[in-house]
């Protein structure tokens, strides 16, 4: 049962009063007056209130009663229900004559705040949940059983296909204001970590993105950088694009920090490689390039590798993006085959110079 309390108390106080030229109390369920425009009749007991909590009734006290009840003065005395509970109780100081036309009104405007204030207690605790509910898709400790659980139990719609994406904040943005504006209905936003925000919505074919990320700039909103999942069609995917899009921001920030949208599906391998960059198998992959580049002082065999890798091993158009004769290119790609050991006109052996100059720092 919600419970008044000073601070809403006081607040139905000073509305009513603003309108009003008569005193307004508010007492609690043990009839303490915890909000009044007289500040000496605080955290008194009103007597007049306790016997209005006790008959839930209306109760009108005139002089003669007055004199007959402590810390109690002439005027009419309403129960304040919510939820049909008895929370405490209004009172009107003047006599009942003059006073009583203004009761109902008083008390119809208080129990609205009371309402009012009731809601904003519940939208909060939601929006508690729901971010508690989004930090946990990045917690592989948590089952999918307790997501799907938790999610039944704070109401969140989830309906399929969907889509996550995680926007990087700059420190000057309006996160408020951007919340809002990521919360319509089947959509979920929040904060996920310092300067991120977890957006999950129902997936659409053909969003353009980048005029998102402009229109959001002349907001002021802040965002720095959108990381997109591709579709999702149930919980499970949901949770493994949460720790892939991870994967995905460590990977943007390495070797992509200026650029301001990634998709999962455009970069799912280089961010998975990342991941796991500091791995035994991986560091063997990576021995053939590191031996190139440990004999490159000048960075020609680095250039020329990126450009081989551009163009798909096309020798006419790598020797042309280089500004270089084709023999100069030959002499070189047999350099690098002779430095790596590989043979450069192999496919799958030229995807570990497209993948792992980007995984080796410059």
């Amino acid at each position: 049962m919600l419970e008044l309390d000073s601070t809403l108390a006081q607040h139905i106080v000073d509305r009513a009063m603003a309108i009003l030229p008569h005193n307004i109390n508010v007492m609690d369920a043990q009839g303490m007056i915890i909000g009044s425009g007289d500040p000496q009749r605080l955290h008194t007991r009103h007597e007049g209130a306790q016997l209005v909590l006790a008959n839930r009734r209306v109760v009108e006290i005139d002089d003669q009663a007055a004199a007959c009840l402590r810390g109690v003065r002439p005027g009419v005395n309403l129960p304040l229900l919510h939820a049909d509970q008895l929370i405490g109780v209004l009172g009107i100081t003047g006599a009942p004559e003059t006073v009583r036309p203004y009761a109902e009104l008083v008390r119809m405007a208080a129990e609205m705040l009371v309402e009012q204030r009731q809601l904003q207690a519940e939208r909060h605790w939601q929006r508690h949940q729901l971010e508690a509910w989004l930090r946990q898709l990045f917690d592989p400790g948590v089952s999918l059983s307790q997501l799907n659980a938790e999610a039944e139990r704070i109401g969140v719609p989830l309906s399929w296909p969907r889509q996550l994406v995680l926007l990087e904040l700059a420190e000057a943005g309006e996160p408020t204001r951007l919340l809002g504006a990521l919360s319509g209905k089947g959509e979920q936003c929040g904060p996920v970590a310092a300067q991120e925000l977890l957006w999950c919505r129902p997936m659409q074919t053909g969003r353009d993105e980048q005029a998102w990320l402009e229109q959001a700039d002349g907001r002021g909103w802040g965002v720095r950088r959108l990381l997109l999942s591709d579709t999702l069609e149930n919980l499970a995917e949901l949770r493994e694009a949460a720790l892939a899009l991870r994967e995905l921001q460590a990977y943007a920030r390495a070797h992509k920090p200026e650029a301001r949208l990634l998709r999962l599906e455009l970069h799912r391998l280089q961010a998975l490689l990342h991941g796991q960059r500091h791995s035994w198998s991986l560091q063997r992959w990576l021995a053939p390039l590191r031996r190139v580049l440990a004999q490159d002082a000048q960075g020609q065999l680095r250039q020329t590798l990126q450009a081989w890798c551009q163009h798909d091993g096309h020798p006419q158009a790598c020797a042309e993006a280089l500004g270089i004769h084709r023999n100069t290119l030959r002499y070189r790609l047999e350099r690098i085959a002779e430095l790596s050991g590989l043979d450069m006109a192999r496919r799958d052996q030229r995807l570990l110079f497209t993948l792992g100059l980007e995984l080796l720092e410059e």
